[in-house]
């Protein structure tokens, strides 16, 4: 294909997003969780206490939750059937409602801890604080009426602060995060183990099983994630299990998204 046909084509695709967007009111979004989750499209399931509002995650307890969108977040305390529960008034005028964060102290079903930063919500973050797309907000759990059941983020999604819609076909197109962002101004780096599917002079493209991160700590592992990397000659084969460290990076929403040659290698192992 011509290049100046792919162009207009791109541009014509990403103006139709824009339009689509701008009619519902919610913009491309980062996905809620990091890590592995499984959901279908739920929404409106006859549940005991009505119609379901939203997307259940199934995921691992504290597991990272993330902003999908840039806004100002609210604490909610005392909902027996939420539990613990955060709103995200996103800037586009879009509300989300995170449910059912954890709300335990150990590796078991405790219910010891309360809805509170460093437990249900992201250490050191309060009511009513200014959150960037992508940044740590809670973790996931299974609190309120979930108790007991496999740990999940029951996630929302208001268009214009209305009505809940169904936000599947959001999240079906919403950008995986390889880790959330790291504090602002921050850089973070990764070392990521996986298995070597591409190597040139200039990039290398891994299978990536797990990965750890700093300053985060955020440790992820069966990830079966394809990441390429900027690389300088890298020493490695194809089919090779390797270790790779990355040079610090910035937070953008590319690199911890893992977008192509959005990371670059420092050494490998």
């Amino acid at each position: 294909m011509r290049a100046g046909l792919y162009l207009a084509i791109l541009v014509t695709g990403l103006a139709c997003a824009g339009t689509a967007a701008a009619k519902s009111g919610v913009p491309p979004l980062l996905f809620p969780v990091v890590g592995q989750v499984t959901y279908t499209d739920d929404f409106g399931q006859a549940r005991p206490g009505g119609t379901h509002q939203g997307n259940d995650l199934l995921g691992t307890k504290r597991a990272p939750v993330v902003a999908v969108e840039e806004g100002t977040v609210k604490f909610w305390t005392t909902s027996a059937a939420a539990g613990c529960l955060l709103y995200l008034y996103g800037a586009s005028g879009t509300m989300y409602e995170y449910i059912h964060l954890n709300n335990d102290l150990t590796a078991g079903n405790d219910n010891k801890g309360k809805c509170a930063a460093g437990v249900s919500y992201a250490t050191g973050l309060v009511d009513g604080q200014h959150v960037e797309a992508g940044q740590l907000i809670a973790y996931l759990g299974d609190s309120g009426d979930a108790n007991g059941i496999h740990p999940h983020l029951h996630f929302e999604l208001h268009p214009k602060g209305g009505k809940a819609v169904s936000p599947f076909p959001y999240l079906q197109k919403a950008a995986p995060l390889l880790v959330p962002a790291p504090p602002a101004g921050s850089p973070f780096t990764l070392r990521l183990t996986g298995t070597v599917v591409q190597a040139t002079p200039t990039d290398l493209t891994l299978t990536v099983a797990s990965l750890a991160s700093w300053p985060l700590h955020v440790k992820q592992t069966k990830l079966n994630r394809v990441v390429t990397l900027g690389a300088t000659a890298p020493d490695v084969t194809v089919g090779q299990k390797v270790t790779v460290w990355t040079l610090p990076s910035p937070g953008t929403i590319a690199a911890i998204s893992g977008e192509p040659l959005a990371l670059t290698v420092d050494r490998v192992a």
